[in-house]
């Protein structure tokens, strides 16, 4: 298993409120009782129809096109990309339309939607639909994305 470390910033009485929390609990630890606090409010979250957060970056990505695989250039936010494009392949940014996302795991193009923040708006909608806490998916995007804007 993989391990991130991450460092939490709190007062004297924060901190102390959550070690206690954490042995009466019977965490080994104030971190491990957070990450699992962490864990738990993302989950309710989810439940309650609220987009998972998501933390978009430029980058380069693996997509299946029409045309076979290609590396394109877009935003990345795990496990989604999203490019300027069709499925038939990049297309040249003039301020129009045409945003493609894609499930990056399986290189599959999931949508092409008219702006960048209509991908935004699937990719959190998807991740919410999706969140098990493994990163796996967990239901059937289909009938969201029949629902999806037009291109």
């Amino acid at each position: 298993m993989k391990v991130a470390t991450f460092t939490a910033h709190a007062t004297a009485e924060q901190s102390r409120h959550w070690k206690i929390a954490a042995e009466g609990e019977g965490f080994p630890s104030a971190g491990a009782w957070l990450a699992a606090a962490a864990d738990a409010y993302l989950k309710v979250r989810a439940r309650a129809g609220l987009p998972v957060p998501l933390v978009w970056r430029r980058g380069r990505f693996p997509v299946e096109l029409e045309g076979g695989e290609a590396f394109v250039k877009g935003y990345v936010s795990r496990p989604f990309g999203a490019f300027y494009g069709t499925p038939a392949g990049m297309t040249l940014y003039t301020g129009g339309h045409n945003f493609t996302l894609v499930y990056l795991p399986s290189k599959r193009i999931l949508a092409t939607v008219r702006t960048y923040a209509q991908a935004q708006a699937l990719a959190a909608e998807l991740a919410r639909l999706w969140y098990r806490g493994d990163g796996e998916p967990a239901g059937d995007p289909r009938p969201l994305l029949a629902r999806t804007f037009s291109a």
